[in-house]
């Protein structure tokens, strides 16, 4: 099989590193604490033959955006992230400019790792900062202080030519006061990219637990509204507007690698648990890892790869995920992009009428050229944006 995307599409590759010092208590990302140290050398050699699985059917995409995610990929020997990378230019090259970003947590010893990823290639950090409150970050289960953090961010932004910082809100019992106070002292530290993720209590996790026991109660729905909406406009007042639903940049700051994932283009996704979405022989694949590590590194060891999922998408699934993704960016969705994973016109996919109420209501509009029309959300749409999604489809 022959990637068939135009050679100027983005095509990116994640990489997903699954080990933690501690598993934080709001987390269901497929993480673990490490028993004993992993063999960097194992880690390589399973890495490259699963990367080397994906190039054979994937030739001549030079690489936009690589993501080291996990797990805490800031745990990874500087050794390992030189050898991956240097594994991906070999295989596919990288495009010019390319993104190449680490996610890293604050704390001191990791951060003394921060000048051996840029020299072994990274030129994009986005640190977990999470709170600038050492009671937060306690609550949150977090391994660093306030102060460490802040060292942390000065150091990156000093190392890198981009960073970003993650803050979490909506915590128990928080104001909107305290929130915006929080969030003006992020912004004194002049980041240019700024990731704001509501606490959300997710199946299966220790503050699920928490909450089922009664031991504390999630902030309400409604002052967890207005934080949002708040947060959406200081941010653009202060020059960074969301250009996703959790994210924010000045201009030319987005995260590349992410809107290659809301654009619903190309990406391999390596490493326990990792998803990938390619365009093979005109058709949209999904793939996805063993997530279990231990069995991750022997498959990928006995056999070259460790795919466990690998699907050819139906029209249908394509169409819809793409709507999805798409209506979270504040640039919309071409609605073109919709009819060529469909293959039907629009009118065959969406309820054409509820759109026209959804504009008048002032939670979508329409925008661009009869021939070009892009579907847009707005910041009242965006708040309510999964009934609206399941009232547009047909």
């Amino acid at each position: 099989m022959a990637a068939i995307a135009p050679p100027n599409s983005a095509f990116a590759v994640y990489l997903h590193w699954p080990f933690c010092k501690a598993k934080c208590p709001y987390c269901d990302f497929n993480s673990f604490v490490a028993e004993q140290t992993p063999d960097p050398k194992a880690w390589l050699k399973a890495y490259q033959s699963e990367l080397t699985h994906f190039a054979a059917f994937s030739p001549n995409r030079p690489v936009t955006s690589v993501f080291f995610g996990g797990g805490t990929p800031s745990l990874m020997p500087e050794g390992l992230v030189a050898g991956l990378l240097e594994t991906i230019d070999r295989l596919w090259g990288f495009a010019e400019a390319a993104e190449i970003t680490l996610e890293a947590n604050p704390t001191s010893a990791e951060a003394a790792r921060f000048a051996g990823y840029k020299a072994a290639g990274v030129n994009r950090v986005s640190v977990g900062l999470q709170a600038l409150d050492d009671a937060d970050l306690r609550f949150l289960g977090r391994q660093h202080s306030a102060a460490e953090g802040l060292a942390a961010w000065e150091l990156a932004r000093g190392l890198f030519d981009r960073a970003s910082l993650d803050l979490i809100y909506a915590r128990p019992q928080q104001s909107l006061a305290a929130w915006l106070a929080e969030l003006d002292r992020a912004l004194a530290l002049k980041p240019d990219h700024i990731s704001l993720y509501q606490l959300t209590i997710e199946p299966n996790t220790v503050f699920a637990s928490d909450v089922r026991r009664g031991l504390w109660q999630p902030l309400d729905d409604e002052i967890a509204a207005d934080l949002f909406l708040a947060t959406r406009q200081r941010l653009a007042a202060a020059g960074l507007p969301a250009y996703e639903v959790s994210n924010h940049a000045k201009p030319g700051q987005e995260s590349r690698h992410n809107l290659c994932y809301w654009r619903y283009q190309d990406y391999v996704g390596v490493g326990p648990g990792a998803h990938g979405r390619l365009t093979l022989n005109g058709q949209r694949w999904a793939s996805r890892q063993h997530k279990a590590p231990p069995a991750w590194l022997a498959l990928c060891n006995d056999q070259g790869h460790a795919t466990r999922h690998w699907q050819n998408l139906e029209p249908d699934d394509a169409w819809q995920e793409a709507l999805i993704m798409g209506l979270r960016l504040r640039e919309g969705l071409p609605l073109a992009r919709l009819e060529a994973l469909a293959g039907r016109p629009v009118a065959a996919l969406l309820d054409l009428a509820m759109i026209e109420r959804l504009c008048q209501s002032g939670d979508l509009s329409l925008q661009g050229t009869e021939q070009a029309r892009t579907l847009v959300a707005s910041d009242k749409g965006i708040e309510r944006l999964d009934a609206i999604l399941g009232a547009l489809v047909l």
